[in-house]
């Protein structure tokens, strides 16, 4: 077979084995989902808060500005309340985004496949022991996934360790206080293989954050114990391939009405209380959720041993990358 239409043979039983196995794991019922918000809202996830979004006037509602999703961080929590969904019980999508931002690498792509995933919790559950049990599973779905991946393809056999370390962002910058935190994830996966990294978006002990988030989806400020902050975190595992850490999922417990209040305080970013999204969240009318996003491409790449994400979705190169794919 043609080593392209291998590839694409590859991606397809990939992304097939895991989404089924992550609804089944994370009890998630697959729905459609919207690839354009409307601006103003607040639903549209902000990601670091600087990046641009893809904007364009929609004819039909007067030029009204839609906005091409960054990821479905908000809208899932909404689509929750509307399904009225009991605790236990969540919905995965097959989320496509565009960031011209982006960042280029061979992990990084203007083009954003992910599974994109939310699930209704009791508010007494907003917890790290409910965090890491829900980070076992979603890691138990790609052990699956790569064990049936190498019963077809058995080139394809990987080892991943057996179980997913739990690592505090505060704990890994004073283990190496002078390297970055990029390096501190390649030090943390090369010895332990997987990693989730707890608490992203807060500032650490220097004062700074292990790396950007939004206020208002994350809950990176609620206290977890021992004088630690931040109920989310990331999925990272050692690459063999590039020999670094790969992300590939951020997740987390959701802010509830005092986390996003102080997060917004933090950021100064207070006016954004007013946004429906935000307005719904603050008078109690959302539930409670966990959720994130998993990157399909990272997760095909990682798998299928590739060197760029290009090899593994259709997105847009600079000249010299792009002939180096074909």
């Amino acid at each position: 077979m043609n080593t392209v239409l291998k590839t694409e043979a590859q991606i397809r039983l990939v992304k097939h084995l895991f989404a089924d196995a992550l609804a089944q794991a994370l009890n998630l019922h697959p729905i459609s989902a919207p690839l354009m918000v409307l601006t103003g809202t607040g639903i549209n996830d902000d990601l670091n808060g600087v990046e641009r979004s893809v904007q364009f006037p929609v004819k039909f509602l007067g030029d009204r500005q839609a906005v091409v999703v960054n990821s479905l961080a908000k809208w899932k929590r909404l689509r929750l309340a509307e399904l009225h969904f009991p605790p236990g019980e969540g919905i995965l999508t097959d989320m496509r985004a565009i960031r011209p931002d982006e960042d280029y690498s061979p992990l990084h792509s203007v083009y954003v496949d992910q599974w994109d995933w939310e699930k209704v919790i009791e508010p007494g559950a907003r917890s790290l022991t409910t965090l890491q049990e829900e980070v076992c599973k979603i890691y138990g779905a790609l052990r699956f996934t790569a064990a049936r991946l190498a019963e077809s393809y058995p080139e394809l056999e990987r080892e991943l360790p057996a179980e997913i370390t739990f690592v505090q962002s505060e704990k890994l910058r004073q283990r190496f206080p002078d390297l970055s935190p990029k390096e501190r994830e390649n030090e943390i996966c090369r010895e332990y293989g997987a990693v989730f990294l707890i608490g992203i978006g807060g500032p650490l002990g220097d004062g700074q954050p292990h790396d950007g988030r939004s206020p208002d989806y994350d809950d990176w400020s609620t206290p977890a114990g021992e004088g630690f902050y931040g109920l989310n975190g990331d999925i990272l595992v050692w690459n063999p391939v590039l020999e670094s850490a790969l992300e590939l999922s951020s997740m987390g417990i959701r802010v509830d009405a005092p986390a996003l209040t102080r997060q917004l305080e933090q950021r100064g970013q207070q006016e954004r209380s007013g946004l429906m999204f935000h307005r719904l969240l603050l008078e109690g009318k959302l539930p409670q959720t966990i959720g994130g996003g998993i990157g399909q491409s990272r997760v095909c790449m990682f798998l299928l041993n590739k060197r760029h994400i290009g090899e593994v979705q259709a997105s847009v190169w600079p000249d010299e990358t792009g002939a180096e794919l074909l």
